[in-house]
């Protein structure tokens, strides 16, 4: 299951896991139509893809759509998490609303929490999981204007950290991926010449850069990396 996976980052990711032959599970707020092109890109290509639309800052909902999910699949589990969903509403802290501030830790950080509690428990009981929690760079170092963010993404990374230390023994890993700036729709309403010269390579990232490293991460081969948040940002420090 990739959340927030109908467009840029998300879409990448679950392209690439489709492509790697796994049965994707696309979940999207809002936007349908690029959903739908999101699973027939998907479906064009070889690949499996169900759409799951639910909003992840409703425990409610998130709920009612897995309980959907899986009296439709009694056999199956998700064995991969990619926790991606995220909103960007930025100020500087003084002039910051209290919708802006909440909305932007619902929807990343209180969707993790959500969502990964209730499907955490088949992982364990299967003893195999893997969840990959998409943070970034303003969740490590901070940026102006993104106190919202910030905050988000690294309570993300702190909530992994120690979640992964409670399933490890059931085989479960659970891993960060620290974007920098990446060629999305987040990204369309910033100075990318201006961005350009503050990253070492001189360039923004690819969404297909950022899949594959979360393609990595969620397959056996990463079976003893856990706890870990691994930056792709071209080199800032």
């Amino acid at each position: 299951m990739v959340t927030g996976g109908s467009r840029g980052i998300g879409r990448a990711v679950a392209t690439r896991l489709a492509a790697e032959g796994m049965p994707v599970v696309v979940n999207y707020k809002s936007n349908s139509a690029a959903a739908e092109d999101t699973r027939a890109a998907i479906e064009a290509a070889g690949g499996r893809c169900e759409l799951l639309p639910f909003d992840t800052s409703d425990p409610t909902a998130i709920e009612t759509a897995v309980e959907q999910w899986q009296a439709g699949h009694p056999d199956d589990y998700i064995s991969v998490l990619v926790n991606n969903a995220g909103i960007r509403q930025d100020n500087i802290m003084v002039f910051m609303t209290d919708e802006q501030w909440h909305s932007v830790l619902d929807t990343s950080l209180d969707g993790f929490f959500y969502l990964t509690r209730r499907l955490v428990k088949s992982m364990m009981t299967h003893r195999n999981g893997r969840i990959v929690n998409v943070s970034s760079v303003s969740g490590l170092k901070g940026m102006p204007g993104q106190c919202n963010y910030s905050a988000a993404k690294a309570g993300l990374i702190g909530a992994s950290k120690a979640l992964a230390q409670e399933v490890a023994k059931r085989k479960v890993t659970v891993n960060v991926v620290a974007p920098g700036f990446i060629e999305t729709d987040m990204t369309q309403d910033i100075p990318i010449d201006e961005i350009k010269r503050m990253v070492p390579m001189g360039r923004i990232g690819k969404p297909e850069e950022v899949a594959a490293l979360v393609s990595f991460l969620a397959s056996d081969e990463s079976a003893y990396i856990t706890g870990e948040v691994i930056s792709i940002n071209g080199g800032i420090l």
